[in-house]
């Protein structure tokens, strides 16, 4: 794991440097997610957050169940009900 020294500089901005961005797939204008875990920064891109999320989805949602249409079908049974 490589590691670089960065200073904050004015309103609390510190900079990423270029070869961590472009490991990353960061670039000038993205949005990334912060997050303070266990006294560590974390910086990653929405990118890679969205693609952790959905692994984890995969996790809780059996092979071949489609959350969609189970979505949709308690829909219409609600609709159904009113």
């Amino acid at each position: 794991m490589e590691s670089k020294s960065v200073r904050i500089i004015e309103g609390g901005k510190l900079i990423i440097p270029a070869a961590f961005r472009r490991d990353l797939g960061m670039n000038v204008g993205d949005t990334v997610i912060v997050e303070n875990v266990g006294g560590e920064l974390r910086i990653r891109s929405r990118r890679s957050a969205i693609a952790n999320a959905q692994r984890l989805m995969r996790q809780l949602v059996p092979e071949g169940t489609s959350v969609v249409d189970e979505f949709i079908a308690e829909r219409r049974a609600e609709a159904e009900r009113e």
